[in-house]
């Protein structure tokens, strides 16, 4: 786990504050260095992402760069991807 304010698109994260506390995400977009738009493929699909403060999430290593460079080919990314690259995540809770 990294604490760090460094994140990209396609990154690992867990919410610590609101009603999806505990929840996994990927990032889908680096608005700011305060905020971020995350997705979960179920609640908050790819249109319709979550504006989230940083400073509310836990932030993970892990990196999937096969979504950062599928997002450029919208074809090929949608919320059934999301949740697939999501699934070991959401079972290790």
């Amino acid at each position: 786990m990294d604490l760090s304010n460094k994140l990209t698109v396609g990154q690992v994260v867990k919410s610590r504050a609101g009603r999806d506390n505990g929840k996994i995400f990927l990032v889908l977009k680096v608005i700011n260095d305060q905020y971020v738009h995350i997705v979960d493929g179920d609640l908050r699909k790819l249109n319709n992402p979550k504006k989230k403060k940083v400073r509310h999430l836990t932030i993970y290593n892990t990196v999937i760069t096969e979504f950062q460079e599928k997002l450029g080919d919208a074809v090929e990314v949608n919320d059934a991807y999301v949740r697939r690259v999501l699934e070991p995540f959401n079972k290790s809770i």
